[in-house]
């Protein structure tokens, strides 16, 4: 993929879709992926011009698919599931199929802005609290002189106005949708409006746009390292303790379910 640094990986960018390697986790199919053939394969999911749906399956939803038959649904219906947490990994190895490295949304909504920069990618920031989506378009602007994000929404809107929003993103045709309203509402309303806004990809991405505004600070290199982001995030924002909550849950539901 142009614009990308990282060492190569074996393609699976012309695999198709059911073909891509992949492992069950608690019921959810989760795919086999390092972050370069991600990469790849959300460029040819571009190129085709079709519409396509991304979800980056980290622990807590997981957990939370287990009680909403709808968001469970939504795993079968994604084309590409990534692996977005150290629980998934380690999930991955107990199912006996490792997956090699985790591949975050937010590190993919930075490459796609990156390297979209140099292959034309339009792109529309969705969600957070108004005007952090603004913030973390500029941002990702002089970050990436030539990154070309068409539009920005913040996400506080009621499911009764999707309809409406759906229609202004769809005038902007964008080629990367990244919607930031947690999980699973930003899957639900991807796969709601995606017949109407059609972008190439769209894809969920949590606190992203938190991070990239400068309103929240990633972990630091070593605590990433660690597979201790979690523990950061709860110490950047208590609110996120209730989603801490669930990774005991998904550790006893993955060890009763692999005896």
């Amino acid at each position: 993929m142009e614009g990308m640094d990282a060492p190569q990986k074996p393609d699976v960018s012309e695999i198709p879709q059911s073909e891509i390697p992949s492992v069950e986790i608690l019921g959810l199919p989760v795919h086999r992926v390092t972050m370069v053939q991600t990469l790849d394969i959300l460029d040819q999911f571009v190129k085709s011009g079709q519409p396509h749906f991304v979800i980056t399956a980290d622990a807590s939803g997981a957990v939370q698919a287990q009680s909403d038959a709808e968001f469970r649904d939504l795993f079968r219906q994604a084309n590409l599931i990534t692996p977005d947490s150290a629980g998934i990994l380690w999930a991955s190895q107990r199912y006996g199929k490792p997956i090699g490295e985790r591949v975050s949304g937010v590190e993919i909504v930075d490459h796609i802005c990156r390297a979209g920069a140099r292959a034309g990618y339009t792109i529309y920031f969705l969600g957070a609290a108004p005007g952090v989506a603004d913030d973390a378009a500029n941002e990702m602007r002089k970050r990436y002189p030539g990154c070309k994000i068409v539009g920005t929404h913040d996400g506080y809107f009621k499911p009764e106005q999707d309809a409406e929003i759906a229609a202004q993103i769809a005038a902007l045709n964008p080629d990367f949708l990244f919607v930031a309203m947690g999980i699973p509402r930003q899957e639900k309303f991807i796969l709601g409006t995606q017949s109407t806004i059609r972008a190439r990809v769209a894809m969920g991405v949590g606190g992203t746009f938190d991070v990239f505004s400068g309103r929240v600070k990633r972990a630091p290199v070593a605590m990433q390292k660690m597979k201790m982001e979690w523990l950061w995030r709860v110490i950047q924002n208590p609110k996120k303790v209730d989603k801490v909550k669930l990774l005991p849950r998904f550790v006893s539901l993955v060890l009763q379910d692999t005896k």
